[in-house]
C-alpha cells in the first residue's frame, strides 16, 4: 500500500480501551470520577503549596510543579477519552492528535525529570541538614524545575517531530485511546526501525537513567538515615521520603513496562490497561500518597478550611 503524507489526514479513529461496547459506559463513570479526583487533589496541593506560608519549602515548591504537571497531563488526554467513550463517535482531528502527542510527551518527560529534582532535595534535606538552606535556595530551586520542563519538551519535539514525519499507510486507526508514539508508528508504511531506535533511546534517558539516580539517592539516604539516634528523627527522614518514593515507583514502573520492555507476552489490552494506569490512575494517586502521610499538608488543609469557616 502506498504511504501517505500525514498532513493529508483530516482525523484518526482511536480504537478505545476495551473491544467490549458495552464495558464503555462503565470506563466512563470510573474515569471521569478518577478525573474530578485528580482535578480536587492536585488543585488542593497546588493551593495549599501557595496559600499556607509553612509550606514555602523547596519540598513543596516541586510538589505543586508535579501536581500543576499532573493536571496538564490528565486534561491533555481525558477530556478526549470521555468523549469517545460516551457516544459512537471515535474520531479525533488530526491537529487534536498532533497536540494531544507533543503534551503527552512534554508532560511525561517533565515528571521524569522532576522526579529526579525531588529526591535531589530529599537527598540534601537528609544528608545534608545544616547546609538545606543554602543548597536549596530559591534561584536553584527555580533553575531545576525549568529544565525538568525544558528536558520535557525537547521530549516532545524530538520525538513528536519524527514520529508525524512518517509516512502513514491508508487507514487511520490508532489502536489505543491516546494519540502514543508506538501506536503512531503502528500506521507507517515501509521502515520504522529509525524511529523505533529513536523512541527507545530517549525513553531509556526519560525512564532508566532517572530511576537510577533516584535509586542511587535513596540508597544514601538510607544510609544516612540510619546513623540518625533518635528514632523519631529516624521516622521522619523514612517518612518524607517514603511517599516520594511510592510515586517513583508507580511511574517508572508502569512507563518502563510499556516502553522499554522487548519482549512483553502481554496482550493490547495489557498494554492499553498499562497507560490507562500511568495516564488516569498515577495522577490521581499521587496527591492521595502526598497528603495521608504528611502531617504538614493535612495541618495546613485544616488550618484553611478553619479560616474558611471563619470568613463564612
Amino acid at each position: 500500500m502506498e504511504g501517505t503524507n500525514s498532513s493529508s489526514f483530516k482525523a484518526f479513529i482511536l480504537m478505545g480501551i476495551s473491544d467490549h461496547p458495552q464495558l464503555e459506559m462503565i470506563f466512563f463513570v470510573a474515569i471521569l470520577i478518577s478525573y474530578l479526583l485528580t482535578l480536587l487533589g492536585n488543585s488542593t496541593i497546588i493551593l495549599l503549596s501557595h496559600l499556607d506560608s509553612r509550606l514555602h519549602t523547596p519540598m513543596y515548591f516541586f510538589l505543586s510543579n508535579l501536581s500543576s504537571m499532573d493536571l496538564a497531563f490528565t486534561t491533555s488526554s481525558i477530556p478526549q477519552m470521555l468523549i469517545n467513550l460516551w457516544g459512537p463517535d471515535k474520531t479525533i482531528s488530526y491537529g487534536g492528535c498532533v497536540t494531544q502527542l507533543y503534551v503527552f510527551l512534554w508532560l511525561g518527560g517533565t515528571e521524569g525529570i522532576l522526579l529526579v529534582v525531588m529526591a535531589f532535595d530529599r537527598y540534601v534535606a537528609v544528608c545534608r541538614p545544616l547546609h538545606y538552606t543554602i543548597i536549596m535556595n530559591p534561584r536553584l530551586c527555580w533553575q531545576l524545575a525549568a529544565i525538568a520542563w525544558l528536558c520535557g519538551l525537547g521530549n516532545s519535539v524530538i520525538q513528536s517531530t519524527f514520529t508525524f514525519q512518517l509516512p502513514l499507510c491508508g487507514h487511520q486507526k490508532v489502536d489505543n485511546f491516546v494519540c502514543e508514539v508506538p501506536a503512531i508508528i503502528k500506521l507507517a508504511c515501509g521502515d520504522t526501525s529509525l524511529n523505533e531506535a529513536m523512541l527507545n533511546g530517549v525513553c531509556t534517558f526519560f525512564t532508566a537513567i532517572p530511576l537510577t539516580i533516584i535509586l542511587i539517592s535513596y540508597c544514601n539516604i538510607a544510609q544516612a538515615a540510619l546513623k540518625i539516634h533518635s528514632a523519631e528523627g529516624r521516622r521522619k527522614a523514612f517518612n518524607t521520603c517514603l511517599s516520594h518514593l511510592v510515586v517513583v515507583l508507580l511511574f517508572f514502573g508502569s512507563v518502563i513496562y510499556e516502553y522499554l520492555l522487548p519482549a512483553k507476552t502481554s496482550n493490547q489490552d495489557q498494554d492499553k490497561f498499562i497507560s490507562l494506569f500511568y495516564s488516569v490512575v498515577t495522577p490521581v494517586v499521587n496527591p492521595l500518597i502526598y497528603t495521608l502521610r504528611n502531617n504538614e499538608v493535612k495541618g495546613a488543609l485544616r488550618r484553611l478550611l478553619r479560616k474558611g469557616r471563619e470568613v463564612g
